[in-house]
């Protein structure tokens, strides 16, 4: 099993806090929020994946084919689910601190808008 440290790490130099707008079939004015966090390694990297996903007991993992010359088809672990993210991710995070300093900027960030995104997701 994986340790906290080694998602934290891990997290740190390959993992990403993202945020889309979605824009709402009924009305510009209703925009849905999507949060997801990523971890995303090459190819031969998904039994680590397979392992991150053991460890948040959740997620998906899909492969990225990379038709670019010099790149590498990827697998991407995710997490998307609101209450996956706000009992699991944000939890893992704030216990054990980001490293660098723009991942840690971002999980600020991306805490706010989860927080945000649960309160719309309540009201509608």
């Amino acid at each position: 099993m994986l340790s906290e440290d080694y998602i934290v790490g891990l997290t740190d130099g390959e993992g990403s806090f993202t945020v889309y707008l979605r824009p709402s079939k009924i009305s510009n004015w209703n925009n849905r929020i999507e949060c997801h966090y990523y971890l995303k390694l090459r190819k031969e990297e998904l039994p680590l994946l397979k392992k991150v996903k053991k460890f948040f007991r959740c997620g998906r993992i899909s492969l990225q084919i990379d038709k670019r010359p010099n790149h590498s088809d990827c697998y991407r672990f995710e997490i998307s689910d609101l209450n996956n993210i706000q009992l699991k991710v944000i939890p893992l995070f704030k216990k054990r601190a980001l490293h660098s300093i723009n991942r840690k900027n971002d999980f600020r960030l991306f805490c706010r808008i989860v927080a945000i995104a649960k309160k719309k997701e309540a009201s509608d």
